[in-house]
């Protein structure tokens, strides 16, 4: 790739497709190439897609709950994890602002990628008792800890006993304290992302509203 001065750079002609030879592409050149069609970006776009694999493999490899997978599972969250990655990268390429290094920022859309599916695979494997998900977990905080929250503690829980359906309960509790990947929520619900987000979205109006009421949250929600 010929150095040519940030300011007058055009669009590189035959992006490295190997990886290892990036080091010459600047962040301009990514975010130029990326940003227009043509043969230069998908070349672009298979690099891209090659470091969030690298990503992805390296998150995987280093999850406890991914070792009982099984290799082959293993890969296939790894281009999971990539081809989603890819596209969230191209999504959100004009936020890009150059805090750190274009492979930085798009690299870590490839880890959190990977550990949602790892997070996503390990849940399909296990039974999700709706049921108990309704019921809230006993705290694991210190003693200080507990003595400090308790009052806040308390009007949480019975705010979600007295203002949320037992649809939003669930739902409430599954997503935010059992930590159901939403996927996996809205299959065993029967239902989709956007209604299963719809419903923690009301559940929290509606729980922000109640605590305001009784004094426990300022009034935007401090």
């Amino acid at each position: 790739m010929t150095a040519v001065p940030a300011r007058q750079r055009s669009i590189p002609v035959g992006f490295p497709i190997d990886p290892e030879q990036w080091a010459g592409a600047t962040d301009e050149d990514w975010v130029a190439v990326l940003s227009l069609p043509g043969p230069d970006r998908d070349e672009a776009i298979r690099v891209l897609h090659r470091l969030l694999q690298r990503a992805a493999r390296h998150q995987v490899g280093r999850m406890p709950a991914a070792v009982h997978l099984g290799a082959t599972q293993r890969e296939e969250i790894v281009q999971t994890a990539a081809d989603e990655a890819t596209v969230a990268v191209l999504r959100r390429l004009s936020s890009f602002e150059g805090r750190s290094r274009f492979t930085t920022w798009a690299f870590k859309f490839g880890i959190l990628h990977a550990a949602v599916e790892v997070r996503r695979m390990t849940w399909r494997r296990r039974e999700v008792d709706l049921a108990l998900l309704a019921e809230p977990v006993a705290t694991s905080a210190g003693p200080d800890r507990i003595v400090e929250g308790a009052a806040f503690t308390t009007a949480v829980a019975e705010a979600i006993q007295r203002v949320l359906t037992d649809h939003q309960r669930l739902v409430a509790l599954a997503l935010l304290v059992h930590e159901v990947p939403i996927d996996v929520l809205a299959e065993r619900l029967g239902s989709n992302r956007n209604a299963v987000y719809k419903t923690l979205h009301d559940a929290r109006v509606r729980l922000r509203a109640e605590l305001t009421r009784t004094g426990f949250l300022g009034e935007e929600g401090t």
